[in-house]
């Protein structure tokens, strides 16, 4: 099972931390060893720009997902096998939400993580049966991954005097979005 961590930002984040993550959920999802994963940490303007092309929405977002050969869950006796495909989060706007919520950007960033991953094998929530369903699975896989691992690794933090481009987006772009997908 391959999982690749790009960070194209100045956050610091460690990769292997999400890289465990993504193999262990596609573990507890029963996604074969062999298929593949791509997380992506991105600045808001890409994110904003993949955000309108494929979405039809202004502004950045926390998470997006596109999956490649539309796995779904293994049911027991199947392992599915391919490549599940590609997550793009950004960690200014996960900070915020993080903020928001009252708890890290890394656990925001898990949780993004989970959220893509559950999207990418095909869970949604457009309808609350859907949206009750998948948001707590994502809970439970992501508490069950902590209480597994006994912690959840190092904080994503921005270097020291970084400039806050997300606030810049918004400066010059207007602030014509809103928290969450």
């Amino acid at each position: 099972m391959s999982v690749d961590v790009t960070n194209e930002t100045q956050w610091t984040i460690d990769p292997k931390v999400f890289s465990d993550l993504g193999v262990w959920v596609m573990d507890q999802m029963r996604v074969s060893t062999q298929s593949d994963l791509t997380v992506m940490f991105v600045d808001p303007e890409p994110i904003a720009e993949l955000h309108e092309r494929w979405m039809n929405l202004e502004g950045p977002t926390d998470v997006m997902s596109f999956p490649m050969d539309e796995l779904r869950p293994g049911d027991g006796k199947t392992v599915m096998e391919g490549v599940l495909g590609d997550i793009v989060i950004c960690p200014w706007v996960a900070a915020q939400q993080a903020a928001a919520a009252g708890h890290s950007t890394l656990e925001e960033m898990l949780l993004l993580t989970i959220h893509g991953i559950l999207h990418l094998l095909g869970y949604d929530h457009v309808g609350p049966e859907q949206e009750r369903q998948m948001f707590g699975l994502q809970r439970q896989l992501l508490l069950t991954f902590i209480a597994v691992r006994h912690t959840i690794g190092a904080p994503v933090t921005l270097p020291s005097g970084t400039p806050d481009v997300l606030a810049e987006y918004d400066r010059v772009h207007g602030a014509n979005r809103q928290l969450g997908h």
